[in-house]
């Protein structure tokens, strides 16, 4: 399974920015998906999640502004970035979370820098 992020860029406070992260495989669907990120000096942490069904959950930091979600025809779930701020600044990686016997997968990163 590679999951390929997509969609970082720079972008000055108050705009937008859409993250994709592509899937390989053919079971995409089954899996919950789920967005994280990094900033230099900090630990990682939870944007936003998706289960299988499309239920979705955001950190409070990001609620109102960031809004996540799937389309499993193109094996694909987003990150839409409304409103973004320069501590939004880091690194956006995507995870498939394990399921059943199934292991995690982690994307590669796509970096998000936000000017103020």
């Amino acid at each position: 399974v590679q999951l390929q992020a997509s969609g970082g860029g720079l972008v000055q406070a108050g705009g937008s920015l859409r993250l994709s992260c592509a899937a390989s495989g053919s079971t995409f669907s089954r899996y919950a998906m789920g967005w994280y990120r990094q900033a230099p000096g900090n630990p990682r942490e939870w944007v936003a999640s998706i289960t299988s069904g499309g239920a979705t959950n955001h950190a409070d930091s990001v609620k109102g502004r960031f809004t996540i979600s799937r389309d499993n025809a193109k094996n694909t779930v987003y990150l839409q970035m409304n409103n973004l701020k320069p501590e939004d600044t880091a690194v956006y990686s995507c995870r498939r979370f394990a399921l059943g016997k199934d292991r995690e997968y982690w994307g590669q990163g796509t970096q998000v820098t936000v000017s103020s």
